[in-house]
């Protein structure tokens, strides 16, 4: 999945009279494949949209469903938006004339019938239940069910490939699949709200469950590779391929084999894509994504960034560190680490490159910032849901947790960026260049949602009951302001909110497939006796092993997918290491969320490499230096538990101090400049020895790290006096 969103051009900035810089840097970018429609059309999937988030709001706040029946309406709802709005091949070009294979719309229109024909079977089922039937006779389920189903789904996703039409049209094999959507939905309220429920897993599930989830999973996944790319599907593919070939297999990875019905008659359960992943998407992400969405119809996101601007635009290299601010700020409000990017980048990244930096440098100081607003209290871009799903500790807990590891992520970045910009004499943007931070200061009362947010949180509110009144403040706080939200600004965030929410919702539920075959394998379970056989060698060993585990996981995925899919296989077995689950998850958290910055498939360095025009691979790379300190900090959580608030106030206090004192000279080591001049290699190597040093957080190593740091100030100094001489 590509997006449309381009730079813009600032050869020659002027700050209007409104004295801001960024407007609507939080307008969602169109995708590449997704449709334009007009007319009757875009007025229906209007409604549509505004229906799908009314009904959540509706659900979680005044008449709540029954939990599995609400997660399976949750996962139809995307998937029917979803393959109406994105393209499942590319758009024709103008020279290509209205359409290309028009045999697909005559072979799609003939895998309706079966599609239709299975939609009725779920109301004769539903039928039967209703006069008294304990079950549905297998013949109907086999023949007028399941392989029907089995054949519109597959019929219509291949044809869907090939099937390339005009932007502004909709697609007839997307109808079979929005069809086949409904009925698998359809299909699991009738057998989950009766006994039948209680047969899951078991060799008397009634078949139609299996035919079914095929179904659904295939479904998912192919919505999934629209709106996320191949990385996940393809993930997703290898596990479901391990389930029947794992009793093949040698060694750990090795077990005795389910069929292909108990298989499939539990993944489209609460062990799997009901389960954790879902529970989050269909509760809080949603209501997050529709709070994202009354602040961006409020403008709030402008504010973020032009308040950014306003405070750091006039030092050196003031639009990097624009890019560092604004992309904590809007980190709490958006869902992805690309999605940041395109939201700030396309604003930061031209003005850096104004002031002096690279092509390469710019986007990746965009990457970095942006991922980090991943690990921003409060929403920290929805992962805090899960683990909190995960684990059981409550939310505000992790909330708190997360406060001095966001710290030390954007300390590390801010000092990279300080860095470079004294390094290569870069310049801060001008005072006609930037808003008045006195006008930003009048309008701080943008912030109240996100207060009441965070108030609301710790008086004991529910995260649902704090999001619904963050959200109504969002509406009441713009009345105030020049963006005043009225009805139709209202149906408009609710409109946009459903688009927003497509992406991670079905990123979710293919995330719930590959926990579902950790769970129902073992596969878990069995790499945690592997984590603890290397422990037995070295519990740094098992630590680094578990890093790669989790970054290798994480890579081309979204963050909510990447640390769903890593908690299942890589936490269970750093808690049997003795690591308490906060520190454990957090480690897993944190690796999963670098990982859109680590090569060789890194999502936000291509997203700001777009936007830069620079090679991906070098932004990448780029990126992953300037990051490095996200790679040292989660081994700090282990090793000194105050990172994670899990000290007394004292011990937390010296903590702090000494974690930014040596991620500063991190910094200082990996960039070559300590002490306003260049450092040689033998300074660079005692830097980043002194900050090694500080990861343990005790009393000797603290004091051996300030001692190397002192000893090389003293060689830097030296230096610089040897250069200004010469």
């Amino acid at each position: 999945m590509t997006l449309e969103r381009h730079p813009k051009d600032f050869s020659d900035v002027e700050v209007g009279e409104d004295h801001v810089l960024a407007h609507n840097v939080d307008e969602e970018p169109v995708e590449a494949n997704r449709r334009l429609f007009e007319g009757s059309m875009l007025k229906f999937v209007t409604l549509l949209a505004i229906a799908y988030s009314a009904f959540h709001l509706y659900s979680l706040n005044i008449a709540p469903m029954e939990t599995w029946s609400f997660r399976i309406v949750h996962i139809a709802g995307a998937l029917v938006l979803g393959f109406v709005l994105f393209a499942g091949a590319r758009f024709v070009s103008t020279e290509e004339g209205s359409a290309r294979h028009r045999w697909t719309t005559w072979i799609g229109a003939a895998a309706l019938i079966p599609a239709f024909y299975t939609l009725y079977q779920t109301f004769s089922f539903w039928q039967l239940v209703q006069n008294g039937a304990m079950r549905i006779p297998v013949e109907l389920e086999t023949w007028h069910f399941g392989w029907p189903l089995l054949a519109a789904t597959g019929v219509g996703i291949v044809v869907s490939w090939f099937h390339q039409r005009e932007r502004s049209r909709f697609s007839v094999p997307d109808l079979v699949l929005i069809v086949c959507s409904i009925a698998v939905a359809a299909y699991f309220l009738v057998a989950y709200n009766t006994s039948m429920r209680m047969s899951t897993g078991t060799s008397f599930a009634p078949v139609g469950i299996s035919f079914a989830a095929v179904a659904g999973t295939a479904l998912i996944m192919e919505l999934t590779r629209r709106v996320a790319g191949l990385a996940l599907v393809v993930i997703g593919l290898i596990f479901l391929v391990y389930v029947f070939a794992g009793p093949y297999l040698p060694g750990f990875l090795g077990y005795p084999g389910l069929s292909v019905k108990r298989f499939f008659s539990q993944v489209y359960t609460d062990a799997g894509i009901l389960g954790p992943t879902t529970a989050v998407s269909s509760t809080y992400i949603i209501l997050f994504i529709i709070f994202a969405a009354f602040l961006q119809l409020s403008k709030v996101g402008d504010y973020f960034v032009n308040f950014a601007f306003a405070a750091a635009g006039r030092s050196r290299g003031g639009p990097a560190k624009v890019s560092i601010f604004a992309s904590g700020l809007m980190g709490m409000i958006n869902g992805t680490s690309a999605g940041n990017v395109v939201s700030t980048g396309s604003l930061t990244i031209p003005l850096m490159k104004k002031v002096g930096y690279s092509k390469k440098s710019a986007g990746a100081v965009e990457a970095a910032a942006s991922t980090g607003g991943q690990i921003m209290p409060p929403i920290m871009g929805a992962g805090a849901f899960i683990m909190a799903e995960i684990t059981g500790i409550p939310y505000t807990e992790i909330a708190i947790a997360a406060i001095i590891p966001a710290i030390l992520y954007f300390a590390s970045v801010y000092f990279m960026v300080d860095f470079e910009a004294a390094k290569t004499g870069m310049r801060g943007m001008r005072e006609d260049e930037l808003p008045k931070l006195r006008t930003m200061v009048k309008q701080c009362y943008l912030f109240i949602p996100i207060i009441i947010l965070i108030v609301a949180l710790f008086m004991g509110y529910s995260v649902i009951r704090a999001g619904t009144l963050a959200m109504i403040s969002a509406a009441v706080v713009s009345w105030f302001s020049p963006n005043k939200m009225g009805i139709r600004e209202v149906l408009k965030a609710l409109e946009i909110a459903s688009y927003m929410a497509i992406q991670i919702i079905v990123v979710c539920a293919a995330a719930g497939v590959i926990v579902g075959v950790i769970s129902l394998t073992g596969v878990g379970a069995r790499f945690s006796v592997l984590l603890l056989d290397v422990a037995a060698t070295s519990q740094l060993l098992a630590l680094i092993f578990a890093m790669f585990i989790s970054i290798l996981l994480g890579m081309g995925m979204p963050t909510t997918a990447a640390y769903a899919v890593a908690a299942s296989v890589v936490a269970p077995g750093l808690v049997q290491l003795g690591i308490e689950p906060l520190t454990a998850h957090f480690f897993v958290f944190y690796f999963a969320v670098v990982s859109a910055i680590t090569p060789p498939v890194a999502l936000a360095s291509y997203a700001a490499a777009g936007i830069s025009g620079a090679n991906a691979m070098e932004t990448s790379v780029a990126s992953f230096r300037i990051g490095i300190a996200a790679f040292i900090v989660p081994f700090m959580f282990f090793y000194n538990g105050a990172l994670l608030m899990e000290a007394g106030w004292f011990d937390i206090a010296r903590a702090l101090v000494t974690a930014l004192f040596g991620v500063y000279m991190l910094s200082g080591g990996v960039l070559g400049w300590f002490g306003n001049v260049t450092a040689s290699w033998l300074a660079r190597l005692l830097l980043i020895g002194a900050a090694l040093l500080m990861i343990e957080g005790g009393f000797v190593s603290d004091l051996a790290g300030i001692a190397l740091a002192v000893i090389v100030f003293l060689m830097q100094r030296q230096r610089k006096s040897r250069l200004a001489a010469a």
